[in-house]
């Protein structure tokens, strides 16, 4: 008897290691084919430009291809919906912005997809400024003279977004409630359409993420008067920030982040993780990122699920006083 318990003790010991060592090598294995990576915005957009650049650079560290897929439309929705409802074994991924995870929750009533719930946040791979911009139209030298001028016409003047219920709409929605001010709002497609407005004069004014204004501001056709962070942007030091400036919890930070579909392997999420986590060290991919205005954030799961909790409780108000909504 004493030898059979300990010849089934054997073989259990066996089998352990066995299911132990095939753990192993499958974590070993992956990945053993194209990892995609989806993107709800077209090609050329900032999400894109990162998706891109992270695909050239973890490649080569994963050993298989990394291709990038654009699924535009409605917002961010149908590429998110996609990423939420593709197969989680490994091999997709997805990178989005704010919108998608947060403010969309509130603003569609049938939305395809539950975000804290379809997708595991990752990281937060970088962040670029939110600027408040004026045209030449428009001689506010600053935030006060700025709200003076709105203030003594109301009603008069406009400004651009990039689409209702984007982050560019709200900000400016905030600041005029915050304000007590009354601005037009005049919503485009992207952010290059909002700034041809600004410099036509067919709009006077903008929040709009620091890529898609600085060229104009360095060479003059655009006044920068404030950034829309919580302190200081270190690509824009110069800039006061809003709050600075005299108007509080206008924060409209245009991050990017990297999701997967829930139940994805966590040896994949960690070694993918991983790799960006190690790109956004590389010197070569920092400078590149500030040439674009943008910098390295690289923050955990959770500080990611907490950004995007944090962009809802802010933004959540604003769409309801602003009776903003789509009905799909």
């Amino acid at each position: 008897m004493k030898l059979m318990k300990l010849l089934g003790a054997a073989a259990l010991c066996v089998f352990s290691l066995g299911t132990v060592s095939a753990h192993a090598a499958a974590a070993d294995a992956w990945p053993t084919k194209t990892i995609r990576i989806l993107v709800p915005f077209g090609p050329g957009s900032t999400p894109d430009t990162m998706a891109r650049m992270t695909a050239d650079y973890i490649g080569p560290k994963l050993g298989v291809a990394v291709v990038v897929e654009n699924k535009a439309g409605a917002g961010g929705n149908i590429g998110t919906a996609a990423m939420a409802k593709a197969a989680p074994d490994g091999y997709t991924f997805g990178i989005t912005i704010s919108g998608p995870l947060a403010a969309n929750t509130v603003l569609f009533p049938k939305l395809p997809y539950q975000p804290a719930k379809d997708l595991d946040f990752l990281t937060i791979a970088a962040t670029q400024p939110s600027v408040l911009v004026v045209g030449p139209s428009l001689d506010a030298r600053d935030v006060d003279g700025l709200l003076k001028a709105l203030r003594d016409r109301p009603g008069d003047y406009n400004y651009g977004s990039m689409g209702v219920g984007s982050i560019s709409h709200l900000a400016m929605a905030a600041l005029a409630a915050t304000s007590g001010t009354d601005i037009v709002h005049v919503p485009y497609s992207t952010s290059a359409q909002v700034v041809t407005s600004i410099l036509s004069g067919e709009t006077q004014m903008g929040i709009l993420p620091a890529a898609a204004v600085m060229e104009q501001v360095a060479s003059g056709k655009l006044r920068a008067l404030a950034v829309a962070t919580a302190k200081r942007s270190a690509i824009l030091p110069t800039l006061p920030t809003l709050a600075e400036s005299g108007v509080a919890g206008i924060e409209a930070d245009a991050w990017m982040g990297f999701v997967a579909p829930h139940g994805t392997p966590k040896v994949a999420e960690e070694r993918f993780t991983r790799e960006i986590l190690q790109m956004l060290k590389d010197p070569a991919i920092v400078t590149q990122l500030a040439k674009l205005h943008e910098e390295p954030v690289a923050s955990t799961s959770e500080e990611m699920r907490a950004v995007v909790q944090g962009d809802l409780d802010r933004w959540t108000p604003v769409i309801k006083a602003n009776n903003i909504r789509f009905d799909n």
